[in-house]
């Protein structure tokens, strides 16, 4: 059964859309576990979490095909988790256990899965996205038809190296998407204070790259918008960029006050915009989901991320011998 949808968004099933209920509230409950174990003090060092972010990396996943790759900077954990990585893993790695995905090394800010192609956090702003370009380039160069989704935020979007990559892209027609996760705050500093444009998207238009601003908060509209890029990238036409204008919850780190904006501000968009509250009234407006439904999948989420915890507490400190593995010299 097709569920009712805003105009322009995607035709989606009611089992689609109870996926991208659960892959969001995953990625809620995991960062919301991953907070309390930084309080606990058992996740060290930055930790950014990804709370009301969800419905970017949901609804693009949905847009991607197997074998295609995706970048991204430090707020990471939701990116692991849409491609699939695995929950104990990545909170392992927090943790910095030997059974992380990066064997404890990486830590909050430098996972990595070949398997999923994933291909990093990096917490150089805005280094992740000549690479992504590098990325791109190797899938062009192979004639695989796979395409890369490159990560940012709106802080980065004014780093100089990002209209380097932007201009070879285009020059070369890369099958890479320039995603920018546009939270309203490069750390403390409001977009509309450190931008001269009100638009990021448009910053492409010097080097012809197309692109569009997207509601962050409707996962079917981000899924709209990925399909439409994604398209253009395989069919051979260059780099695409998406503008997502999402909100952080949080600070942009646990040890972030977050003081530069009021608490109203916050409730107002968790009360008038949250995304998995969207997908939840489409569910049950619809008839698609009861609301033991909702419970039951909140309840195996909840699951899942407590055995995460567990895991990762049981999970060994990686012995000294790492010290000289994965290492060039």
């Amino acid at each position: 059964m097709a569920v009712k949808k805003p105009a322009g968004s995607p035709n989606v099933s009611a089992e689609a859309l109870k996926g991208y209920y659960r892959d969001m509230l995953l990625i809620r409950r995991f960062e919301e576990k991953a907070g309390q174990l930084y309080g606990m003090g058992l996740i060290g060092g930055f930790c950014h979490l990804y709370i009301g972010q969800e419905a970017v990396v949901v609804g693009l996943e949905a847009a991607a095909e197997p074998g295609d790759k995706r970048i991204t900077s430090y707020r990471d954990h939701g990116h692991m988790l849409a491609c699939g990585m695995d929950p104990g893993g990545v909170m392992a790695e927090l943790t910095g256990r030997s059974g992380g995905l990066s064997k404890g090394k990486g830590g909050s800010m430098h996972m990595f899965s070949k398997e999923k192609h994933f291909y990093g956090g990096h917490g150089i702003v805005g280094a992740q996205v000549p690479l992504g370009a590098g990325l791109a380039f190797a899938d062009k160069y192979l004639e695989n038809g796979r395409v890369t989704f490159a990560y940012f935020g709106d802080g980065a979007a004014n780093q100089g190296q990002i209209y380097e990559t932007f201009n070879m892209a285009a020059l070369w027609k890369l099958p890479c998407i320039f995603v920018i996760e546009n939270n309203q705050y490069a750390m403390g500093t409001a977009q509309r204070r450190s931008t001269s444009t009100p638009d990021l998207y448009t910053r492409g238009q010097a080097f012809g790259i197309p692109g569009e601003a997207v509601d962050g908060m409707d996962v079917l509209a981000v899924k709209a918008a990925g399909d439409k890029a994604v398209a253009h990238a395989r069919a051979g036409e260059g780099p695409y960029i998406l503008e997502i204008k999402t909100y952080r919850y949080r600070g942009h780190s646990m040890s972030d006050p977050a003081k530069y904006r009021t608490r109203e501000e916050v409730q107002k968009i968790r009360d008038e915009k949250d995304a998995i509250e969207h997908v939840r009234d489409l569910l049950v407006a619809g008839g698609h989901a009861t609301e033991d439904d909702l419970k039951a999948i909140d309840k195996e989420i909840k699951e899942i991320v407590n055995a995460a915890a567990d895991f990762a507490r049981e999970s060994p400190e990686p012995d000294l011998s790492e010290l000289w593995t994965d290492i060039y010299a």
